[in-house]
């Protein structure tokens, strides 16, 4: 039977990628559902291709747009955040993949949850964020959460048929990103348009700058605690320029296994929206004599100090990991707006994290809160740093 697919953040990288995917095997996927958040060009595009049941326009200044352009059609248009939340609840859906960036696919995956969908997760934020909530509601309704990030995809691999035995450490591997090896005085004047090249991958903006910083690797970090049960000390990173060993699981006994592949997002998200099966693909295919050197080494994490960040929130726990993801969300985004250079995302996230309000077991209006309070505590810190600097 075909699988009905809700995309959730369709006219982004990941979005994009998988209707790529969904596009090659119409036996097997229909697209019951399409949302965006402002790219409303983009999204009628996609919606005239593909004909999905449903579209959602997060940001309802669109609506009449959206509306306007797909009238001739039978697809159902709606807008907002609620609308996205309640989308998820219909019954012809049967996997949800949340591609959407940040904070705010917390709420829809939850709802999708409750109800029954399973889930390919490429929102990574929405297990940084309530790891604890996520895990166990997905227990409580038997909701299986598919990774698609390239690295918990590789672990999530293999694992597969080693379901007894003891995992002694993960390697999430990480390329380095455009800045790998430069110093703190070369990133004290790095530009944004430096830190959007990378040498591997192609992503959105937000999760690029987060490879330059390691914040996303990061992110990975606790997004890996949660996927796989593991103590914050199983979890291991390295640097791997050359972005093919996707990661690395070793067991009890001393054995390891590694996923390897070219860099191609469309591999792990067509593995988690076509789990079990592993679908036939034309996708490039990796040569040994392209890649005679395989290289590793250890992260900087005196320079590049969002993974130090990371792994502190992971142990101190509660919502600290939550008010991690929201300093730093603002914090990219003022980069990215030239308001702040590139140390100073890693300084917000730390005095955020200080500087918070502390709560060792939060509940979801808790998470919500955090969030609100980090954002505010974030930009109230780049906008004291920009008055002294005026000032000077």
């Amino acid at each position: 039977m075909k699988k009905n697919i809700a995309v959730l953040g369709s006219t982004g990288s990941i979005g994009t990628q998988a209707l790529e995917v969904v596009r090659k095997n119409p036996d097997r996927f229909v697209i019951e559902v399409l949302s965006a958040q402002n790219n409303s060009d983009h999204l009628i595009q996609q919606a005239l291709e593909f004909k999905p049941n449903t579209v959602v326009i997060g940001n309802e200044k669109l609506y009449q747009k959206v509306k306007s352009e797909l009238s001739s059609t039978d697809i159902k248009v709606f807008a907002g955040d609620d609308a996205l939340s309640q989308i998820v609840e219909f019954d012809n859906i049967d996997l949800v993949l949340t591609a959407m960036v940040g904070f705010a696919g917390l709420k829809p995956t939850l709802n999708a949850i409750k109800y029954g969908k399973q889930i390919a997760l490429a929102n990574k934020e929405t297990l940084v964020v309530a790891g604890d909530i996520i895990t166990k509601l997905a227990r409580d309704r038997g909701v299986n959460i598919y990774p698609v990030d390239s690295e918990h995809s590789a672990i999530f691999q293999c694992i597969a048929g080693e379901y007894n035995n003891a995992i002694e450490h993960i390697y999430l591997t990480a390329s380095g990103g455009p800045f790998r090896r430069k110093s703190k005085k070369f990133l004290l004047t790095a530009k944004k348009e430096s830190a959007l090249k990378h040498p591997n991958w192609n992503m959105g903006d937000k999760i690029t700058v987060d490879s330059a910083s390691m914040m996303n690797k990061g992110l990975e970090v606790i997004e890996a605690k949660w996927l796989f049960n593991l103590k914050p000390s199983q979890i291991k990173v390295i640097v791997h320029p050359q972005s093919i060993i996707h990661s690395i699981v070793q067991f009890e006994d001393g054995s390891m296994k590694a996923q390897m592949g070219l860099p191609d997002m469309k591999l792990p998200i067509q593995y988690a929206i076509g789990y079990p099966s592993r679908i036939k693909s034309d996708f490039q295919r990796f040569d040994f004599m392209d890649y005679p050197k395989l290289t590793f080494e250890k992260p900087d994490t005196e320079t590049f100090r969002n993974l130090k960040l990371a792994y502190n929130a992971l142990e101190k726990a509660g919502n600290i990991p939550c008010a991690l993801n929201a300093a730093n969300e603002v914090a990219v985004a003022a980069f990215l707006k030239d308001r702040i250079n590139f140390l100073q995302i890693s300084e917000i996230n730390e005095y955020c994290m200080e500087n918070i309000n502390y709560i060792n077991n939060p509940s979801y209006d808790d998470y919500f809160e955090t969030d609100t309070e980090a954002r505010r505590l974030a930009e109230d810190f780049i906008n004291n740093k920009l008055k002294i600097n005026k000032i000077k």
